[in-house]
């Protein structure tokens, strides 16, 4: 994720205070571990309550900690009084989700002031070693204050 510009620390600090709010990433384990101007990564091992009946990454897990990335990477480009929420999203796993680890990368694709286009790549770690498991791509509504 290096080659995205850092935010402020204040938009920084203000997009880990709403990760920090939402229960389900805490029920998942997940934790938000980077923060760039339209991109973030989220990390979620993958628990014994998170897999499937073939012991790999439950999709519920992917999609969630991938929605989550793609909603940080829009929100890390929106004005400080507004939030986003999620009005679509597709996903296409490409592989099952073995390993221990799940890494979702979001990234926006095109900002803009009624919708924001986003992306996320979601992998797997097994031994060291990222395997790509998901593509996702969406669109954000920015929500202004009332």
């Amino acid at each position: 994720m290096n080659d995205f510009r850092p935010v402020s620390p204040a938009v920084d600090q203000r997009i880990r205070n709403s990760f920090a709010t939402q229960s389900m990433m805490t029920t998942l384990g997940a934790e938000l571990v980077h923060v760039a101007a339209g991109a973030t990564e989220i990390h979620a091992p993958i628990l014994p309550g998170s897999r499937q009946q073939h012991g790999f990454a439950h999709a519920g897990l992917t999609f969630a900690i991938g929605d989550s990335a793609a909603g940080y990477a829009a929100l890390s480009v929106m004005p400080e009084d507004h939030e986003v929420l999620t009005t679509e999203m597709k996903i296409h796993l490409l592989a099952p989700g073995k390993g221990d680890l799940l890494i979702a990368r979001g990234k926006v694709i095109k900002p803009g002031r009624r919708l924001v286009i986003v992306q996320a790549d979601v992998f797997a770690r097994i031994e060291g070693k990222d395997t790509h498991i998901a593509m996702m791509t969406g669109t954000m509504i920015p929500l202004a204050p009332a």
